[in-house]
């Protein structure tokens, strides 16, 4: 039996961190999906990148490796997981502070997909503190993301924020 599992998530945009996950979730089952969430309309936050420019960022950051595959999806996480197969959701935890938010989401998930198992993998400790939203703001502001995203990542971001402002 194929052991397949889905990573959700928005990836807006992926970050280092969300590399480590998936690499270490690679490993542990024999297919991995990573679930670009496209989102849905009246949604309070809306992403810095469209759904297509996050799967493109994704596909390139994680184009290592040959059991993973990049999608885009709409809709709640455990009926995409079904649709594709997967026997279990994957999620990144950063720090004790996304525990009780991940939690409540596994029994959520588990109440609406008995057959589909949540896996949390902690995140590796250099990358703990890394947020899609804080990469977003110290690119904003012009930091330096050098070992906080993939380069690819950073300079995506760098043309964004240059678009932004000419708008």
């Amino acid at each position: 039996m194929s052991h397949r599992a889905l990573y959700p998530g928005t990836f807006d945009p992926i970050t280092n961190g969300h590399v480590d996950v998936v690499q270490r979730a690679a490993r542990l089952f024999d297919f991995l999906i990573v679930g670009i969430y496209a989102g849905h309309e009246g949604r309070a936050k809306q992403p810095l990148f469209s759904a297509e420019e996050r799967r493109f960022l994704a596909e390139q950051a994680l184009r290592h490796l040959p059991n993973v595959r990049v999608d885009v999806f709409s809709g709640l996480a455990v009926d995409y997981a079904r649709a594709v197969g997967a026997q279990a959701i994957v999620r990144g935890l950063r720090a004790v502070s996304d525990f009780e938010y991940e939690f409540s989401l596994a029994h959520m998930y588990r109440h609406l997909a008995p057959d589909v198992d949540v896996v949390c993998l902690m995140t590796s400790s250099q990358y703990s503190f890394i947020s899609s939203s804080m990469i977003k703001e110290v690119a904003q502001l012009g930091g330096n993301l050098t070992g906080l995203v993939p380069d690819h990542v950073a300079e995506a971001l760098v043309q964004k924020f240059r678009t932004l402002v000419r708008e």
